[in-house]
C-alpha cells in the first residue's frame, strides 16, 4: 500500500520591521517603479542583529509545535546558505532551542536556495519508510547584497518550517520529479564575505534555462501538460522573476487556463512582494502566500519550481488537500506582517550595519524592541547566546 507523504503544517517568520521600496528608490535617486514594477517589490523586511537563521526558523516552527509533534520529530533538516557556523549545525542550535528529543537527527543542507526543497524531497523519502516519523523542514536566510548596490533592492529575510509527514493536511507530494545540475557562476559568496555576488541578469537568464529544462523532463516523465496544473509556483527571489517563469509556458494553456494560472500566480506573489527576498525559504512563502490568498480546493494540481544558484533546479508537484486551512495559523501570519514597523532609509542602513563583528568580540545585543519569542542576546566566549522569552 502505497502512503501518501507531503506537508502537514507549515509556519513563518519575518521580524517587525520593514522598508518601503518607494523610500529605497528616492533614496537612491530611482523612479519608485523601477522598483515596484520592474523588479516587483512593494517592501522588504528589515532583519535586526537580534534575529538570525536559527531564531527566525524555531519563531516559524514554533506556530504548529505542540509536545506530541516533538515527541515524533525524527528528524530536522535545515535549509540556508546564511549558517552561522562552518562546523555545528544550524539545524542542532534549532533543535535544542524547541527542545527536541536527543534521537533527533539534525543537519543543515547547503545549495544556495535549493536547500529547503533538497530537505523535503529527502524527508518525504524517509517518511514513506518510516510512516509514523515526522521530520520538520526550514528554509531560513537573510538576503544580503550591501547598502548601494545593483542586488539592494532584492534583499530581505524570513524562515518557512513546515512538517512533513504521512496524511499530511496541506498537501501531498507526488513522487515523480525532475532535477538538473550544472556548475554556474551566477551567484555566489566565499567564505570571506558577508554579501552575496551575483551577476544578475545571467541568473535570471540561468534561472530560466532551468526551468524550461526541467518542465520538459517532467512532462516527459509523467505525460502530463499544463493543462492538468491549477497553479504554479515559483522561487521568488524578486516577484518579476516568477513571472518570467510563469510567462515562458503560458502559450502551452488555452486563454482562459492562462487567466487562471495569472491569477493564481498574483496570489502566490503576494506575501513575497511584501517581505522579500528569502533565499530557500522563498519558495515555500509563495506556497503560503498562495494558500492565504488564493482560490483552491481540494484535489487541486500545484507544480513546483525550485531554484538555486551554482545552479541547480528542481520541478516537482502535488495535491491540495481537503483540510488545508487548518495547517497554519492564518491569524498568527497575518497579524506578522500587517503589525509590522515601517522605517525610514537611514535607520535601515544603521540596522543593517548592526551585526556582530566577525573577530569573535564578546557583545551584548540592545533588546528594546525585541518581542519575539526566541532571540539572539549577542555573542560570549566566541559562542552565541540564545534567548527565550516566555
Amino acid at each position: 500500500m502505497t502512503v501518501t507523504v507531503g506537508i502537514d503544517k507549515m509556519g513563518f517568520y519575518t521580524p517587525g520591521m520593514y522598508l518601503d521600496m518607494t523610500d529605497l528608490a528616492r533614496a537612491r535617486h530611482d523612479d519608485p517603479n523601477k522598483y515596484l514594477i520592474g523588479i516587483g517589490q512593494s517592501k522588504q523586511a528589515v532583519i535586526p542583529p537580534t534575529q538570525d537563521v536559527v531564531t527566525m526558523a524555531a519563531n516559524a516552527a514554533s506556530q504548529f509545535m505542540t509536545p506530541e509533534i516533538k515527541q515524533n520529530i525524527a528528524m530536522v533538516l535545515f535549509g540556508t546558505e546564511s549558517g552561522i557556523d562552518n562546523s555545528k549545525a544550524t539545524a542542532v542550535y534549532l533543535a535544542h532551542l524547541l527542545d527536541l528529543p536527543q534521537t533527533t537527527r539534525a543537519v543543515e543542507i547547503k545549495q544556495a536556495c535549493y536547500g529547503a526543497t533538497a530537505g523535503l524531497q529527502l524527508a518525504a523519502d524517509y517518511v514513506r519508510v518510516h510512516p509514523e516519523a515526522k521530520v520538520l523542514v526550514v528554509g531560513a536566510d537573510i538576503a544580503r547584497y550591501g547598502l548601494r548596490t545593483a542586488g539592494e533592492v532584492t534583499q530581505g529575510g524570513g524562515a518557512v518550517a513546515f512538517l512533513v509527514t504521512a496524511n499530511p493536511q496541506i498537501l501531498a507530494l507526488d513522487e515523480v520529479s525532475s532535477y538538473h545540475t550544472e556548475d554556474v557562476m551566477d551567484f555566489w559568496r566565499p567564505v570571506y564575505r558577508t554579501e552575496a555576488l551575483v551577476d544578475g541578469k545571467y541568473s535570471t537568464n540561468v534561472y530560466l534555462d532551468f526551468f524550461k529544462t526541467v518542465w520538459a523532463d517532467y512532462q516527459q516523465q509523467t505525460s502530463r501538460k499544463i493543462a492538468d496544473f491549477d497553479a504554479f509556483i515559483f522561487h521568488i527571489p524578486f516577484t518579476k522573476m516568477g513571472r518570467k517563469g510563469l510567462r515562458q509556458i503560458l502559450p502551452e494553456a488555452t486563454p482562459d487556463h492562462q487567466a487562471e494560472l495569472t491569477a493564481a500566480f498574483e496570489a502566490s506573489q503576494e506575501d513575497n512582494r511584501n517581505v522579500g527576498n528569502l533565499y530557500t525559504g522563498s519558495l515555500y512563502l509563495s506556497f503560503l502566500s498562495l494558500l492565504r490568498h488564493g482560490d483552491l480546493s481540494a484535489g487541486k494540481q500545484i507544480g513546483f519550481f525550485s531554484y538555486g544558484s551554482g545552479a541547480e533546479g528542481e520541478f516537482f508537484s502535488g495535491k491540495i488537500q481537503p483540510d488545508y486551512q487548518q495547517g497554519y495559523d492564518e491569524s498568527a501570519i497575518s497579524q506578522l506582517l500587517t503589525k509590522r514597523r515601517r522605517v525610514s532609509v537611514t535607520e535601515y542602513e544603521e540596522i543593517f550595519n548592526q551585526r556582530l563583528d566577525t573577530v569573535g568580540s564578546d557583545q551584548r545585543l540592545a533588546l528594546d524592541e525585541e518581542s519575539a519569542q526566541y532571540y539572539l542576546a549577542g555573542r560570549l566566549n566566541e559562542q552565541r547566546q540564545y534567548k527565550i522569552q516566555k
